[in-house]
């Protein structure tokens, strides 16, 4: 066994960024970023208001002073004029300030007779005058890798970005293996259950921007198996569930090795998820996972997701993890790293008492994996642990 580090290092190393695509900007929120994009305009382009209400000419202007109105300037709707002393130019939000202003007086600090303003003992102090170029100029480049957010978005098209240059969404392979599984809705026989693993881990693949492909579930044959990574070919990973183990019938080392896979390690010291193996076969990065429903998606979060983010072109580097208190006792833990089942609540950590690797009701109740380094000594209630957040609800 080799430690949990070690092991996400070599899957690291396995992985390389896919080429980058170009998308329309509509079809870029949650792609990665592939390359800096350069604005190809300026922010606001032109001086503009800020405030409804007149441009003046003076940049301090004083209460009780009396401007002239002399045209009027709206959003999409330039004054092709200037303003002079004395005079002032009806301005609504958005609009460029007329050649001559230096200050927008808003229009609840005036009172107006005819063409005729005057201003109010309330006047404020600021300009109301956005700058030409205050949000950004020319040029301005959003930096490369990053996953794009509603609100990069919103500036990719505020720069006139109408194609974004992003990564390739990785294509993700699934497997699951074994005489015991049918998928769900089907009939099932006696001594049958359902291939829940499959669905969590294509659950996890989307939600990282990559795409998951459910095959056939391969049966306790090696042609069965044969079979299904036959039809794995062209993805940028495989993933196989189950059959990682020792047992007479966990055969996926033994085929996928007579197929050309070039293996990295077996086996990682870690709870749950010992019997993984890592390695490359026909150009793809596989990942046999176990079969246990826990331990699958605990290596999905520890290996498979750092994966993914490197593949996207985001830093190679495990999933960040937190720290919180814990609410309670821990033993010392023993020559494995444990990934224990938890809730984050108020900031308190509360590990289940219940850490079985086949109980997924567990696992969906939790929001938190608290990690227990190797022959990490007794914890306290009060301690700091670290964990790995699940969800975003904990807190």
């Amino acid at each position: 066994m080799i430690p949990v580090d070690e092991a996400l290092a070599q899957v690291l190393a396995l992985c390389a960024a896919l080429p980058a695509e170009q998308v329309p900007l509509r079809h870029a929120a949650g792609r990665i970023l592939a390359e800096p994009v350069a604005a190809r305009r300026t922010q606001p382009p032109f001086a503009a208001s800020a405030m409804d209400g007149y441009a003046v000419p003076d940049a301090t202007p004083q209460a009780g002073a009396s401007y002239r109105v002399i045209g009027e300037a709206a959003a999409g709707h330039r004054y092709d004029g200037s303003i002079s002393a004395g005079e002032a130019c009806r301005i609504f939000t958005g609009a460029p300030v007329p050649e001559g202003a230096q200050h927008v007086v808003i229009q609840e600090d005036i009172t107006r007779q005819g063409d005729v303003i005057t201003l109010l003992p309330t006047l404020g102090s600021g300009p109301n005058i956005r700058a030409a170029g205050g949000d950004f100029t020319e040029g301005a480049v959003l930096a490369a890798p990053r996953r794009l957010s509603p609100q990069d978005i919103a500036l990719l098209a505020a720069m006139n970005i109408p194609q974004v240059p992003v990564t390739q969404r990785p294509t993700v392979a699934l497997i699951a293996t074994g005489d015991e599984l049918v998928m769900p809705g089907e009939t099932l026989g006696p001594d049958q259950i359902i291939a829940s693993n499959a669905y969590g881990l294509a659950a996890m693949i989307e939600a990282e921007g990559a795409i998951a492909r459910l095959l056939p579930i391969a049966r306790d044959s090696e042609s069965s198996l044969r079979m299904a990574l036959d039809l794995a070919a062209g993805a940028d990973m495989v993933v196989t569930i189950g059959g990682a183990s020792v047992g007479d019938h966990d055969i996926v080392a033994r085929v996928a090795g007579d197929m050309g896979l070039q293996r990295s390690f077996y086996k990682v010291a870690m709870r749950p998820g010992k019997p993984l193996i890592a390695g490359r076969i026909r150009g793809a990065l596989m990942l046999g996972l176990p079969g246990n429903p826990v331990s699958a998606m605990v290596c999905g979060h520890i290996f498979m997701r750092p994966a993914l983010r490197a593949m996207l072109g985001l830093p190679a580097a495990p999933v960040p993890a937190r720290e919180a208190i814990l609410a309670h006792d821990l033993p010392a833990n023993g020559p494995r790293a444990h990934y224990m089942r938890a809730t984050l609540t108020k900031g308190e950590l509360q590990a289940f008492s219940q850490q079985d690797s086949a109980l997924l009701s567990i696992l969906s109740q939790a929001n938190a994996l608290i990690i227990r380094p190797a022959h990490d000594p007794a914890r306290a209630k009060g301690d700091r642990a670290a964990y790995l957040p699940l969800d975003d609800s904990g807190g």
